[in-house]
């Protein structure tokens, strides 16, 4: 079976010089979740805009649904649903109304149009809330309508471009939960997102991208695997990360460091916070691939911390 996506040395320059994506290849198959993980201005909305057809590709190729993005993309078009970080939802129209009008843009009208707008207000549970206008909405509601108006036509493949951002922990829980039952029906889902614990709930693979480049790819499983050992973090408060990382450079193997690292940094003179072991989560991955953890949200961290093998 042909991939739902396939790029090849995917490529997108500016007019000002600036390389956002860089020859980049990815190969999706039919059905699965797929994560594009990445901080902001690494690449990913580019990615998905030039997939999406609504920006073409400075150099290489890309298929969506077996039809090429820059020869045909108005099948494209028709064959994908888009939710972008940008929600466009009219806030006087009642969620039943945007999901109807939206029908009649594919052609669905009438009997047809009402129970296709049910049958979507059910998946994203929203029925209760379909006579509202939309204004009345909580921001986690938005986005689950937003993507049932992406659904409308019952695309191949559904691109959802950063779904979470700005949501509580419980809307972003609510919008997995959606996203599960999409992909349940046999959507291929491609999501971009900042978020780590996303990547490693939702997606079957996802993949690392830095720089306008994918840096690692693989299942959550296979690329925390990969790294082949558990993980010492070192909290610091106020210490400097170089003379930490100096102090425990010529140190062995986890299974009798721990104790000594303490002591080491201790005879160094840097205060720390407790050292901690755990099995690699996609953070460490993230920080083995790039050199650097990864800034969730742009908010600035308020302790530095150093992972070490």
């Amino acid at each position: 079976m042909a991939p739902a996506i396939e790029a090849r040395a995917l490529r997108r320059t500016f007019r000002d010089g600036i390389e956002a994506v860089r020859d980049i290849d990815l190969a999706i198959a039919a059905g699965e979740v797929f994560g594009f993980l990445g901080p902001n201005g690494a690449g990913k909305t580019t990615t998905v805009r030039m997939l999406c057809t609504l920006l073409p590709p400075t150099a290489g190729s890309a298929h969506v649904a077996g039809v090429d993005v820059v020869a045909d993309p108005a099948e494209v078009r028709r064959r994908i649903g888009v939710a972008l970080q940008e929600i466009g939802l009219d806030p006087v129209q009642t969620g039943r109304e945007l999901l109807e009008l939206q029908c009649g843009l594919y052609g669905l009208t009438g009997r047809r149009a009402r129970a296709r707008a049910d049958e979507l207000l059910e998946l994203v549970g929203l029925s209760d809330a379909a006579g509202r206008q939309i204004k009345t909405y909580s921001g986690g509601m938005k986005r689950r309508l937003d993507l049932a108006s992406a659904l409308v036509h019952s695309p191949d493949v559904l691109f959802l471009d950063e779904p979470t951002t700005g949501l509580d922990p419980a809307s972003r829980l609510t919008v997995w939960e959606e996203v599960r039952r999409i992909n349940a029906t046999g959507t291929t889902v491609f999501l971009t997102t900042q978020y780590l614990e996303e990547a490693d709930k939702l997606c079957d693979r996802l993949a690392i991208i830095d720089g306008g480049r994918i840096v690692a790819e693989g299942t959550p499983k296979s690329l925390k695997a990969e790294m082949g050992h558990d993980v010492v973090s070192v909290s610091l408060d106020g210490a400097d990360p170089a003379a930490t990382r100096a102090a425990l450079a010529d140190l062995p193997g986890l299974e009798r460091v721990i104790a000594e690292r303490g002591r080491r940094l201790d005879r160094e003179g840097i205060e720390v916070a407790p050292i901690a072991r755990a099995r690699p989560a996609v953070d460490d991955v993230f920080l083995q691939a790039t050199g650097r953890r990864l800034e969730e949200g742009g908010q600035e961290r308020e302790r530095e911390e150093v992972a070490v093998p």
